[in-house]
């Protein structure tokens, strides 16, 4: 298993019958390839739909029907389409239980910068302002480090998404979980010490007396 796929199972545990789910590009998109046995749950695309299943199979995919990354996906029966404005209004209005989102960087308080890196050239900065802020529940799955440096880190050196912390953060390494008090290791990845995880984190960690191992579909 890749880090990228030990991830999106890990965050797929934390979704919930019902739920209406927004997934970010990237990482986040493989979530739903991995929904356990009996849960069934609603993903949303702030392009305008509802109801997106698996990444669809090599020479499946429809022009037509893509994620606001601009990736292929399913629909499933009963799936629905709508315009950007509702879309939003969806996102605002407070009724998705969960985003998961990719991430650049994030801070001792939680804090997300996802959106951009300054001087290099970004297509957009899509919906993460808002489906942060607006989204009950907010998820961030992102690999550890990049080439080599921390991305969980003391204080944000990129642009902030926005000024809500996030709800809990998976990694390949680790679940940690921002709180009042700071950010705690809640779980470890199959393997991985917890000494590995405070030698590739930046930012200040509480360490429970016990840290379990994740738990995959």
């Amino acid at each position: 298993m890749d880090a990228k796929e030990l991830i999106a199972r890990r965050v797929a545990q934390e979704l919930k019958d019902g739920y209406l789910v927004n997934l970010g590009i990237g990482i986040p998109t493989l979530v739903a390839n991995y929904i356990p046995a009996g849960i069934h749950v609603y993903f949303q695309s702030e392009n305008g739909i509802i109801g997106m299943g698996p990444v669809p199979q090599e020479g499946m995919e429809n022009p037509d029907l893509t994620n606001a990354g601009g990736q292929y996906v399913t629909a499933l029966p009963g799936a629905m389409a709508f315009d950007s404005a509702m879309s939003f209004g969806i996102i605002r209005g407070g009724h998705l239980d969960v985003t998961v989102l990719g991430g650049l960087q994030v801070d001792e308080k939680g804090i997300l910068a996802n959106w951009m890196i300054p001087g290099k050239k970004v297509p957009g900065m899509g919906g993460a302002m808002d489906l942060v802020t607006g989204a009950k529940r907010v998820i961030v799955s992102m690999t550890h480090t990049a080439k080599g440096n921390p991305k969980i880190v003391k204080k944000c050196s990129l642009p902030l998404t926005s000024i809500r912390p996030v709800d809990l953060i998976v990694t390949d390494l680790a679940v940690i979980e921002p709180t009042e008090e700071g950010l705690v290791l809640k779980e470890v990845a199959p393997g991985v010490s917890v000494e590995e995880v405070l030698k590739q984190t930046e930012a200040k960690l509480i360490i429970p007396d016990t840290v379990p191992e994740m738990k995959l579909g």
